[in-house]
């Protein structure tokens, strides 16, 4: 709600960039796209590791 009033401020005061905001707003989307997945995939890999490295002292039930 606070982008959409912030948009509507914005196409007040300025309405040729508040319409290139719009039209543009998809295109950095998916332009994020992969770099979302390769952030899911290193968050996935430490967390991993971590699991890795961590497992003989939850074995042996160290905290």
């Amino acid at each position: 709600m606070i982008k959409f009033l912030l948009w509507l401020l914005l196409l007040v005061i300025c309405w040729p960039l508040a319409l290139l905001a719009l039209v543009l707003f998809p295109v950095v989307w998916l332009l994020s796209i992969p770099f979302r997945i390769i952030g899911i995939t290193c968050d996935a890999l430490f967390a991993s590791l971590k699991a890795i490295l961590f497992l003989p002292a939850r074995v042996l039930g160290g905290r």
